[in-house]
């Protein structure tokens, strides 16, 4: 082998690798639960929009971004679903969006990933951090959680800041179903 195509194959070879980038496809999901007095909800938000740039084996080089229209929320509950929707929690006329970013990921010990990103709802951006496994695959799937802490995003004015009527503490998972960006 000449000495400088010896020469281009082992610069090549330490090049980073660049991320994969992928949008969501069908199947995807993300849901929400909590309490409220003490009775368990759950709902989910349909309309939710995911874009990836993710190589596990350069986990600091990911990007994710996700949109959620927040008019779509729904628990299929017609008693919770109005008030959720209004001025009290989401606000959904006054903050129709909101959105997660994150910039470099973590691998954690368990074969798990860590996006430690910025959720932007309800006029207030705070840190999150969603905790995520990969499968890879043709259409490979992201399945994660985390923990948003309502009343820091000012979610539930008036009787609803009461943690003893709903928790602060609300859970959301994700499973996205990626397919390589067009």
């Amino acid at each position: 082998m000449p000495k400088f195509l010896l020469a281009f194959v082992l610069i090549a070879l330490t090049l980073p690798v660049a991320a994969a980038d992928y949008v969501q496809t069908r199947g995807s999901s993300l849901v929400f639960a909590g309490t409220y007095q003490g009775q368990p909800f759950t709902g989910h938000f349909p309309g939710f929009r995911t874009t990836l740039s993710f190589d596990p084996a350069q986990p600091e080089a990911g990007r994710l971004e996700v949109s959620i229209p927040l008019a779509t929320a729904t628990t299929n509950n017609p008693d919770y679903d109005p008030e959720m929707r209004g001025p009290s929690f989401l606000d959904v006329a006054r903050f129709a969006t909101a959105r997660y970013t994150a910039h470099g990921f973590r691998a954690l010990d368990d074969g798990r990933f860590a996006a430690d990103g910025t959720l932007d709802l309800h006029g207030v951006q705070q840190p999150v951090t969603l905790t995520f496994t990969w499968t890879p695959g043709e259409q490979p799937v992201l399945s994660g959680r985390a923990t948003v802490p309502r009343l820091a995003f000012g979610i539930g004015s008036g009787e609803w800041a009461s943690t003893s009527i709903i928790p602060d503490d609300i859970s959301v998972s994700t499973r996205v179903v990626l397919a390589p960006a067009p």
